[in-house]
């Protein structure tokens, strides 16, 4: 991909990768705070126009929860999964399975294991060791080695929104085309969920990502996942929910009403239709990611999903300043982001035939 990719380009991709990864951390955390409110107890709570602002979760303002965590995992296993291909091993979903699973011991184990030396800087953050409300179904479709897939899913019957708040990085695969992207994140999806809606959802979302990484317009990038989703077995729901969210486009003034009118979220069909219906009627960043978390339902995945929409579409200097400032880790989702974008556009430089970067190998073993 260096071949082909100028300097500008590869800057504009950094500032896609950086504005996905932020944008659906800032989302996140604004939902954080009230994500098991109904929009009533929002209001009583924080006023006529709900939450304006980071409000206090988990201790403190700009809390992430599992949303952002696994978000990340799957960023680290992408990357780990570019370094291995070296090797002569190339499957991705084995790959993001290690990651999810890394992801899997920051939820039960204390801290970091400096023990282990194939575990990757990431895991061994510490901040990251804290649990954030975690689905039930992510949890225990990771709590053993077996890996799920669509022949032998893990949880048959699941289909929470957990596959879709944490796909957004397959479509920063801008190199691939969209079917293999919408390929690997339904097969990701198996490995925590067996539902099919709730697998070709995280398929249909990181294909949008991927038209708007590529510089496609949103409502373009909405009309290819649908064509792809069209030729699935089981995709009706999840193309139901899309096309609701592009009618509801066209029905008014955006308004809290018009979002419950698409779901609560708590499925995955539901958070994409909601974080997809926001970001398309957003004057700015600001308000769509205010709309999508100020509803009864799943605020945070909402919120999380809109603001990878929005992040990706504009890049990282749309997103507000003050918000940035203040979200949980933000150095970290800065080094993640910048590490993909170099690994997509710089890797013959930084592992290959001619030569390998030791500190990258050991941020990204391939082991």
């Amino acid at each position: 991909m260096t071949a082909v990719w100028g300097r500008a380009q590869q800057q504009d991709f950094r500032s896609r990768v950086r504005g996905c990864l932020l944008g659906g951390a800032i989302g996140d955390a604004l939902g954080a705070g009230v994500e098991f409110e109904s929009f009533e107890a929002i209001q009583r709570n924080h006023g006529t126009d709900g939450v304006t602002d980071y409000v206090p979760a988990y201790g403190r303002r700009g809390a992430v929860t599992d949303d952002t965590q696994m978000t990340m995992f799957t960023v680290e296993g992408l990357i780990r999964a570019q370094v291995r291909r070296d090797t002569g091993a190339w499957h991705p979903p084995t790959d993001i399975h290690r990651a999810y699973r890394r992801w899997s011991a920051t939820q039960t184990e204390w801290g970091p294991d400096e023990r282990r030396k194939d575990t990757g800087w990431l895991a061994r953050e510490e901040w990251l060791y804290a649990r954030r409300a975690p689905g039930e179904a992510c949890l225990s479709g990771l709590s053993d080695d077996r890996m799920g897939t669509l022949e032998e899913p893990k949880n048959p019957g699941s289909k929470g929104c957990g596959t879709v708040m944490r796909s957004a990085p397959f479509g920063l695969l801008v190199g691939w085309e969209p079917q293999l992207v919408f390929q690997l994140a339904v097969e990701c999806a198996a490995q925590t969920h067996g539902h099919p809606t709730g697998q070709l959802a995280a398929g249909a979302f990181a294909v949008i990502v991927h038209g708007l990484a590529r510089g496609e317009a949103l409502d373009g990038s909405v009309q290819h996942a649908l064509a792809l989703l069209g030729a699935r077995p089981g995709h009706q729901e999840t193309t139901d929910a899309l096309q609701g969210a592009l009618g509801a486009v066209r029905q008014g003034m955006p308004s809290p009403q018009r979002v419950e009118a698409l779901g609560e979220g708590w499925t995955a069909e539901e958070a994409l239709a909601i974080g997809v219906y926001c970001a398309l009627v957003a004057e700015d960043v600001r308000h769509g990611l205010l709309l999508a978390v100020n509803h009864s339902g799943d605020s945070d995945s909402t919120g999380s999903i809109c603001g990878n929409l929005l992040g990706v579409q504009h890049g990282e200097t749309a997103l507000p300043p003050a918000w940035i400032a203040e979200v949980e880790g933000r150095a970290t989702l800065l080094q993640l982001a910048d590490d993909f974008a170099m690994e997509m556009t710089q890797a013959p430089a930084l592992h290959g035939p001619s030569g390998a970067s030791p500190a990258w190998l050991d941020r990204y073993p391939a082991a």
